[in-house]
C-alpha cells in the first residue's frame, strides 16, 4: 500500500472518529423553556429580539474571553487583570455559558472539551477533581487551593454537558460531575452546619471553617446535585442556608434585604464578616460578592418555584426599585445592609446591575421595571467592563431571555 492511499484513510478515520463524537445539541438556543407559573420575562420587545441580543453579545464575549495560549488543546477564561490568566469562578462561568450556546455556537462542545481539558490540567492540591483557584500568564497554578464557586458551576456544566450531548464520547460528563459533587459535598460543605466553606483549603480547625460567602449558596444548582448524587445533604445545605440568609436579612436588613458579602461565625451567632475580614473593608456589606446573590437566589423560584427563593427576592425588589426611583441608571455598585450606597463616585457595575434583573423575574408587578433594566444592560459595550461584569451579564442575559434550563429538568 502507498503512502498516499495509507494517509487518505488514516484522514477518513479521522473524520469519521471526528463525526461521532461530535455530539449534535439535544437542547440548542434558544429554548424558550417554560419557567414557574407568574414568572416574567422583558416583554417591551419581541423574543425573537431577546434571542437576537443574547446571540449578539455571546459572539463578542466568546471572542473576548474564551483564549487558547496554554497546552493540548486548553481553552480558558481569561480574568484580564495583572497577575492573573484565569480564575476558576470564570472557567465555571464559561462553561455554562458555552453548554448553554450549544446548538447556535456550533463549535460548542468542542470549545466546551478545551474548558474541560484546561479545568482537570489544574487540579487543587487536596482533590483532583475539584480545581485550582487561580493561574499565571505562564499556565501556572497560584497555590494549590480551591474556589468553591467556581468549582460548583464547573460541577453544573457538566451536567448541562451531559444533557445537551450525552456522555458516550471522548468525556463521560456524567460521570465526571458525580466524581466532583462527592468532592463539593467532602472538602467545601460544612460538615456540621452544611454551610459553604470558602476553599478546601479550609480545615475543620480553622477558624474560617464556619465562616462563609453568600454568593456560593445555588439552591438551584444543589437541586440538581442532589438528583443526581442521590444524596440527602445537599437537602440540608439547601435549607439550612435559607435558614441563614433568612436571619441575616431579619436581623441586619429588615428594610433592603440585602446580604453581606461574607457572614461569620454560623455556627453560634451568624454575623456580617468584619472589614477587611478577606477582601476589603466591604467584606461585611453588599459588595461584589453579595451583588450575585439576587441572581443565584431568584434561579430557583426561576426553575423550581420554592418559595422561600421568592420572599427573598421580593423584599430586594421592593427594595431596588424604591431606591433606584425605578431607574436602572441609580443602582449603585455596592450597598450598605441598611441600604446606602457605599461608594462617594457613581459609576455602572453590570454584576450589579444584571442579577437584580433576573431577581425581578420573579414577580408580574416588577415588569415594568425588569424592561427598564434589560434595556439599560443592553446598550453597555463589552469593552466597556471587565471579564467579571461581562460574564455575569452573559449569564444573566440567557436567564432573562428565556433562555436558561435545568439539565434534570
Amino acid at each position: 500500500m502507498g503512502f498516499s492511499k495509507k494517509l487518505l484513510i488514516t484522514i477518513t478515520l479521522w473524520a469519521v472518529v471526528g463525526f461521532v463524537h461530535a455530539q449534535k445539541a439535544s437542547r440548542p438556543f434558544p429554548q424558550h423553556v417554560k419557567y414557574t407559573a407568574g414568572t416574567i420575562i422583558p416583554n417591551l420587545v419581541p423574543q425573537k429580539q431577546l434571542d437576537n441580543s443574547v446571540k449578539s453579545f455571546y459572539i463578542l464575549w466568546k471572542e473576548r474571553y474564551i483564549n487558547t495560549n496554554c497546552n493540548n488543546g486548553q481553552y480558558y477564561v481569561w480574568f484580564e487583570k495583572p497577575g492573573k490568566q484565569c480564575v476558576s469562578e470564570g472557567q465555571g462561568y464559561g462553561m455554562m455559558i458555552v453548554a448553554l450556546m450549544a446548538g447556535y455556537d456550533k463549535k460548542a462542545q468542542s470549545t466546551y472539551n478545551g474548558l474541560y481539558k484546561y479545568y482537570k490540567a489544574h487540579p487543587s492540591t487536596r482533590s483532583p477533581a475539584l480545581m485550582a483557584w487561580a493561574q499565571n500568564a505562564n499556565c501556572k497554578d497560584l497555590g494549590g487551593s480551591s474556589a468553591t464557586d467556581g468549582d460548583m458551576d464547573i460541577a453544573y456544566s457538566l451536567l448541562l454537558a451531559d444533557k445537551q450531548w450525552g456522555s458516550k464520547g471522548d468525556i463521560n460528563y456524567r460521570s465526571e460531575a458525580r466524581t466532583m459533587i462527592a468532592a463539593i459535598m467532602k472538602q467545601e460543605i460544612n460538615a456540621k452546619t452544611f454551610s459553604v466553606i470558602l476553599s478546601n483549603s479550609v480545615e475543620y480547625d480553622s477558624g474560617d471553617y464556619f465562616d462563609t460567602r453568600s454568593s456560593d449558596f445555588m439552591p438551584a444548582h444543589f437541586k440538581e446535585f442532589k438528583k443526581l448524587s442521590d444524596d440527602a445533604n445537599w437537602d440540608k445545605v439547601i435549607d439550612r442556608n435559607y435558614a441563614l440568609f433568612k436571619l441575616m436579612q431579619n436581623k441586619y436588613s429588615p428594610d433592603a434585604g440585602l446580604i453581606p458579602d461574607f457572614i461569620q461565625h454560623v455556627n453560634k451567632k451568624p454575623i456580617p464578616a468584619k472589614a477587611k475580614y478577606l477582601e476589603s473593608v466591604y467584606d461585611g456589606a453588599y459588595n461584589y460578592n453579595a451583588c450575585r446573590v439576587p441572581w443565584r437566589i431568584a434561579t430557583d423560584y426561576i426553575l423550581y418555584g420554592d418559595r422561600r427563593s421568592k420572599t427573598m427576592v421580593d423584599k430586594i425588589n421592593t427594595w431596588i426599585r424604591q431606591t433606584t426611583k425605578g431607574n436602572p441608571d441609580n443602582i449603585s455598585a455596592g450597598y450598605s445592609l441598611q441600604g446606602n450606597d457605599l461608594k462617594s463616585r457613581y459609576f455602572e457595575a453590570l454584576s450589579f446591575i444584571a442579577p437584580f434583573a433576573v431577581s425581578a423575574m420573579v414577580d408580574q408587578k416588577n415588569q415594568t421595571w425588569l424592561n427598564q433594566v434589560w434595556d439599560y444592560i443592553i446598550k453597555f459595550d463589552l469593552d466597556g467592563f471587565d471579564y467579571y461584569d461581562n460574564s455575569i451579564k452573559m449569564l444573566n442575559m440567557i436567564i432573562l431571555s428565556g433562555n436558561y434550563w435545568a439539565p434534570g429538568g
